[in-house]
């Protein structure tokens, strides 16, 4: 449903990076020449080129990439700009074989034809282009995400709220996730993915539904409207049982801190005052966001003793980290207004930056009154990915402190991070740093395998314990173990018992942004 954009990237004009042709990319060790590029060309050829060097010096897996010559960034160039950058861009990512796959590391199993990771966004972000709801906390729509479901052999397809953006009008309508979608504007509801995208996109809709657990039909009529966006989407506590109180919390993505921290510090000091010793962390469609929220959580999640162990590292190519690429000079260093930073009368630029692993090393620092979880459970499912998967890892490293499990399907499986690069009229985003926790692990590139498999029961809402992945969450931290407690093998849809463990679900709308975006830089000593 929602292209999220991050106000994190730095500006790069033609012109910028026409000067930088001839800066190459010197081996390690500084005896390889530069590549030799063209000094002329058209502006779509100059972007190609210019592309290239990036990545060249930039991209995480910069040594596959082959000489200019050979490459031939140019040979991309068609009728459409966009489409030759994404295309010269997917053909860089494919270059690098996993080992633990025999597979590019950017092989994407569903859409082989793009990239798992980096990818060209039109617009510069430097211009303040924003989407439907971004990491900032805007929203301009229904605020409506939808899925299209069947139950097991029943031929029926139904039509279900797979979400709701928080503070969007459908919220305010009183619609929740598990709602039954049995009206559009007086008619059947669309009983395909493309029908309901076109819904979730529209300006109006007259909706009839059912709420979770109810039969009693509810009709409102939405408007598209702009609103601001909470991304922690509930929270509550359970228990005691069995000597354990949990913490309930579910966070749609990683908005800036700022956005997030008040509903977060809200939740945490709930957790708090009714003596939670245990957190199940809702991730199931977080796509990631900013580092720095993604650290503040861990920061709260994380109970007495861990203060000043690592939490995890960033770590980017050996150019990088060895301020040997000199191509960080055409970056020129900007806030968060889009204003020049200096140093003195100097303006500085990415190439002024620490990009070493020590000074990209994170430590835990609590932050806020719960200090007992012993038991950390986190839901998840294949959109989880990049920041979400960040928390996760980290608390891995550190089993003597405190026991972590995850719940739900396999992961998206994204350990990488990148600052934008505006190259003419678009933001070129490819993966320059993977993150590694105390133990160095974090090579899940296919994806977490959860601890404990439950399924994304989409006809309940966030928070019933009956919901299949937070069910299994709580009877873990319960009974030691799923399945302490007896699960329905019906429900009942229209009126019909259908079979709740054979449930099918594809979503609608637009992927979602998922990724690690790093916004803080600390600047190299000289």
């Amino acid at each position: 449903m929602i292209k999220l954009q991050i106000a994190a990237a730095a500006f790069v004009g033609i012109a910028a990076l026409a000067s930088c042709k001839k800066s190459g990319n010197p081996s390690p060790g500084g005896g390889n020449p530069p590549p030799t590029t063209p000094t002329n060309g058209t502006r779509l050829q100059l972007s190609l080129d210019s592309l290239y060097l990036y990545a060249k010096e930039t991209y995480l897996w910069y040594d596959a990439i082959p000489a200019y010559e050979s490459f031939n960034p140019r040979q991309y160039a068609g009728s459409d700009d966009f489409n030759s950058l994404t295309e010269e861009l997917y053909k860089i990512t494919q270059l690098k074989n996993d080992p633990a796959t025999s597979k590019p590391f950017e092989y994407y199993a569903p859409a082989p034809s793009r990239s798992k990771f980096s990818y060209v966004e039109k617009g510069n972000l430097a211009r303040g282009i924003k989407a439907s709801v971004d990491l900032e906390g805007d929203g301009n729509d229904l605020g409506l995400v939808l899925a299209v479901v069947t139950f097991g052999s029943d031929p029926t397809t139904y039509l279900y709220v797979r979400n709701v953006e928080k503070g969007s009008p459908a919220d305010k309508a009183g619609i929740t996730r598990g709602c039954l979608i049995t009206k559009v504007n007086d008619g059947a509801p669309p009983t395909s993915q493309s029908g309901a995208t076109s819904l979730m996109n529209s300006a109006t809709a007259k909706l009839t539904f059912t709420k979770p657990n109810t039969s009693t039909p509810v009709t409102v009529t939405i408007n598209k409207a702009a609103y601001k966006n909470d991304p922690v989407v509930t929270w509550k506590t359970f228990g005691p049982v069995n000597g354990n109180v949990t913490g309930y919390l579910v966070l749609g993505h990683f908005s800036r801190l700022t956005v997030a921290k008040p509903s977060l510090d809200k939740a945490f000091a709930e957790f708090a005052a009714k003596g939670a010793n245990s957190v199940v962390v809702d991730l199931r469609y977080n796509g990631g966001g900013y580092v720095a929220t993604a650290e503040y959580l861990t920061n709260l999640l994380a109970p007495s003793g861990m203060q000043t162990k690592v939490m995890y590292k960033q770590v980017y190519n050996e150019l990088v980290r060895n301020s040997k690429a000199p191509i960080l000079k055409a970056i020129p260093y900007l806030d968060a207004n889009y204003q020049q930073v200096y140093q003195g009368s100097k303006a500085l630029t990415y190439a002024d930056l620490d990009f070493t692993e020590n000074g990209n090393t994170y430590f835990f620092d609590k932050a806020g009154p719960l200090t007992t979880a012993k038991k950390i459970v986190f839901i998840v499912t294949g959109t989880t990915a990049s920041a979400s998967e960040l928390v996760i890892n980290s608390f891995k490293a550190w089993p003597a402190n405190v026991t972590v499990r995850t719940v739900g399907v396999k992961t998206y499986g994204k350990p990488v991070g990148f600052f934008g690069i505006g190259i003419d009229k678009f933001t070129v985003y490819m993966a320059q740093f993977s993150s590694k926790n105390a133990l160095g692990a974090g090579d899940y590139y296919s994806g977490m395998t959860p601890d404990i498999a439950a399924q994304d029961y989409i006809p309940l809402d966030f928070g019933d314990p009956e919901e299949k992945s937070l069910k299994a969450a709580l009877d873990y931290i319960y009974y030691g173990t799923a399945g302490g407690r007896a699960a329905a093998a019906t429900v009942m849809i229209n009126g019909r018992s259908v079979n709740a463990n054979e449930i099918r679900s594809q979503a609608a709308g637009e992927e979602k942004f998922n990724g690690m975006v790093e916004d803080r830089r600390k600047i190299r000593v000289q």
